[in-house]
């Protein structure tokens, strides 16, 4: 199998790489800057050069080509302005799930946020950031050539993760470590049953694959 992860060099993503890697799989990463590639060579993965900001459409197709899952990890991170939420978070969210849809790869998951919401009301950055997610999510909710899953974690922790957590449609708030949404993504992955659902994440008391089988088919 494989698997193209956009915004390969982020911290989700480089952790899902590993996992991938040592699973077997093929996996491929798509960065910006060439300078990241030996942080992706080590993960286990291919580096991809491609701005998703700029790119068009047929290009990332072409990169998604043949793959069997992709994987929406990317985001204009802390630090960016309204701007970039608007042409990360969204924009290339959109691209790459119109991208995979032309390339029919059939698998697709988004890394969302929880409270992502595209009627959200707000100036402030977070606002911004909340509603472009939300707006991603629902484009990526109608596109029917794809079998996709929307992963919404809390908020986001560099400790190490427990494998315990709670996935379900409405968790309420609270937070979860990166390397806890890594592996239910790659759980997710294998479980093709949970496509077509929206899915929240917080730490919690159940081992990684049994939360994953118990939403499947829901």
């Amino acid at each position: 199998m494989r698997i193209v992860i956009a915004g390969g060099h982020g911290r989700i993503a480089l952790r899902l790489e590993r996992l991938l890697a040592a699973r077997g799989y093929e996996v491929a990463g798509i960065i910006r800057n060439r300078e990241q590639g030996d942080d992706l060579r080590e993960a286990g993965a291919e580096p991809v050069l491609c701005d998703l900001e700029s790119a068009s459409v047929e290009h990332v197709a072409g990169i998604l080509q043949g793959a069997d899952a992709a994987v929406f990890a990317a985001g204009a991170g802390p630090g960016s302005g309204i701007a970039r939420k608007d042409t990360v978070d969204r924009g290339a969210a959109v691209l790459f799930a119109d991208a995979a849809e032309r390339a029919r790869v059939r698998r697709f998951l988004i890394v969302s946020s929880m409270g992502a919401d595209a009627q959200r009301e707000g100036d402030e950055v977070f606002d911004a950031y909340l509603r472009a997610k939300g707006e991603a999510d629902d484009h990526v909710r109608t596109r029917l050539g794809l079998e996709w899953t929307v992963l919404r974690p809390g908020s986001l922790l560099d400790e190490p993760g427990s494998g315990l957590v709670r996935l379900e449609a409405e968790t309420g708030g609270g937070a979860v470590p990166r390397d806890d949404v890594a592996a239910v993504l790659a759980e997710l992955i294998e479980t093709p049953a949970t496509a077509g659902l929206t899915l929240e994440l917080v730490s919690g008391s159940t081992p990684v694959p049994v939360a994953v089988k118990a939403v499947a088919g829901n």
